[in-house]
């Protein structure tokens, strides 16, 4: 009854992959040097990288889920619909407005914006304005976001 159909999950786990290389780039892990950089050499693929790719993507993401919560929005009617559409844009606005002075300090700003998505969410999911199966499928993603955003934020 409650299980995510198998696209949603699909795409979703997908949709996460750029979080888990930003994580792991930021790491360490994989620091690719070219040379020495003190006889001109650089770094192919560096920490700061991954960081940058975290900050990315996961603005680019939280805005993205403003427009899912708009389409929720769209099934609802009157005072519901109208507190869906402001809700809603929440998430974007956050993302404009809350940056940074480096990539660290906006991965903070988007890791408290996942947490606030999350209660957008489960908002959503109360007036029955999603499938049965949405929150199930946003807890999962937003834990491997959320440490994902952690990491880098760490690095």
């Amino acid at each position: 009854m409650f299980t995510i159909p198998r696209a949603p999950l699909l795409l979703g786990l997908a949709g996460l992959l750029p979080f888990i290389a930003g994580a792991v780039i930021a790491t360490g892990l994989f620091w690719a040097n070219k040379g020495d950089p003190q006889d001109g050499g650089f770094a192919l693929i560096a920490p700061r990288d991954g960081v940058s790719l975290l900050s990315l993507y996961g603005t680019i993401i939280l805005s993205f889920m403003s427009g899912v919560l708009w389409g929720f929005a769209t099934k609802a009617e009157g005072a519901q619909a109208t507190t869906g559409y402001i809700l809603s844009v929440l998430p974007a606005l956050w993302t404009l407005f809350m940056r940074g002075g480096s990539d660290h300090e906006t991965l903070q700003f988007l890791i408290i914006g996942f947490l606030g998505l999350l209660a957008l969410d489960y908002y959503f999911f109360r007036q029955n304005l999603t499938p049965v199966w949405w929150m199930r499928l946003r807890i999962l993603l937003t834990t491997i976001v959320l440490a994902c955003l952690g990491i880098g934020a760490l690095a």
